[in-house]
């Protein structure tokens, strides 16, 4: 989607350290990013130094850009361009800045602020996990494809976006699709993302192990939990299984409602290998009723789609049709209910930047 598409999309990956800027085309880079040093903590400097890196963009591509379309932290109210009191980024400290339209009068062109775990899901969709899970289905003889998809990316927080049937789930609200302060099941009193960011990692570990992590980042935990770094192996091991166990519980509840494919990524995915084996039991597990009944917890049977002999039962399903009543007719009938979870293939920056693209173009063709 998009692929052919010539129209020019100006982006922006707003990182703590580093401002990048690039603009893309076709759905792939169309000039050498610029990176600039991030400015966080003055107002005045940050929009400076957003309005001069979208300048140094368009003037190096010889033509009119279509938009502006990038990830940015929030609370925001992303469909008005308005980016609220962020703690992480104190130059945006008061009650609300006006950057979309701000940016829209510089420029004169449409801006388009989202953030990054909506983009990540939406570039999933568009042109990562979901087509290649769908191409591995037709391949494989099967009729099943799949619309909806769940991206989720644990890095810093926790992430999360909602594409039902092509379309990206911003809510009412600009909530849509946030897991980040569901409920965490291992400690009910607080939200998920205390149990699902870098500053778990690092909690949980300190607390199994007894040894300050103040020092660590999870790549030298995972390293620990690999036995190559000095340290408590049984500690690291588990970190991570309480780390799936209340993102798996978070994904739960969110398959409930949207039911679709699960695609992860963001920089502590590279600890899947541990973090799996706790999303799976949680989304595997089972509720009871009153009456002494057991449910699963989730209607479809769950795939790990990292595992090949689970990703070649996903792809291979068997008869997928059923005979009409007194004909020989047949119809199509999917027996088994069915999702999977997997790893991104693209990255989570390629999916962003993708998902800001297309989200532009989306937009323009309202």
């Amino acid at each position: 989607m998009y692929g052919n598409d010539n129209r020019i999309v100006l982006t922006l990956d707003a990182g703590g350290t580093n401002f990048v800027f690039s603009a893309m085309r076709g759905g792939r880079e169309a000039v050498a990013p610029v990176r600039v040093k991030a400015v966080t903590d003055n107002i005045e400097e940050c929009l400076d130094t957003i309005a001069e890196g979208f300048r140094r963009i368009s003037g190096s591509i010889g033509e009119s850009p279509a938009a502006i379309s990038f990830a940015f932290p929030g609370p925001a109210d992303y469909r008005n361009g308005v980016i609220g009191r962020l703690p992480n980024f104190p130059a945006f400290s008061g009650g609300g800045t006006a950057l979309g339209p701000w940016l829209e009068k510089i420029f004169g062109i449409p801006v388009f602020i989202n953030n990054d775990g909506n983009l990540y899901a939406y570039g999933e969709a568009l042109c990562g996990f979901l087509p290649e899970i769908n191409e591995k289905l037709h391949r494989n003889g099967s009729r099943r494809q799949y619309r909806n998809l769940l991206g989720i990316t644990f890095g810093t927080g926790f992430g999360a976006g909602v594409v039902i049937d092509g379309r990206l789930l911003t809510g009412d609200n600009g909530c849509g699709g946030d897991v980040w302060c569901m409920q965490n099941v291992l400690h009910p009193d607080m939200i998920a993302e205390e149990g699902v960011s870098i500053r778990a990692v690092k909690r949980i570990y300190e607390e199994l192990s007894g040894e300050s992590a103040a020092q660590l980042n999870p790549k030298d935990i995972y390293d620990i939990a690999d036995g190559i770094r000095p340290g408590n192996r049984q500690a690291a091991v588990e970190t991570f299984m309480q780390f799936g166990r209340t993102a798996g519980n978070a994904i739960a509840h969110a398959i409930d409602i949207m039911d679709g494919l699960v695609v992860i990524g963001g920089g502590v995915s590279g600890a899947a290998k541990y973090i799996f084996p706790g999303i799976l039991a949680e989304m595997r597990s089972s509720l009871s009723t009153f009456a002494g009944a057991s449910f699963p917890r989730l209607q479809s049977e769950v795939y790990d789609l990292t595992d090949p002999s689970q990703l070649a039962a996903f792809l291979n399903e068997g008869p997928q049709e059923v005979t009409l009543p007194f004909s020989d007719e047949k119809v199509p009938y999917f027996r088994d209910k069915r999702i999977g979870v997997g790893l991104s293939s693209v990255g989570a920056s390629e999916a962003i930047a993708a998902g800001a693209y297309a989200y532009a173009l989306s937009r323009l063709d309202e």
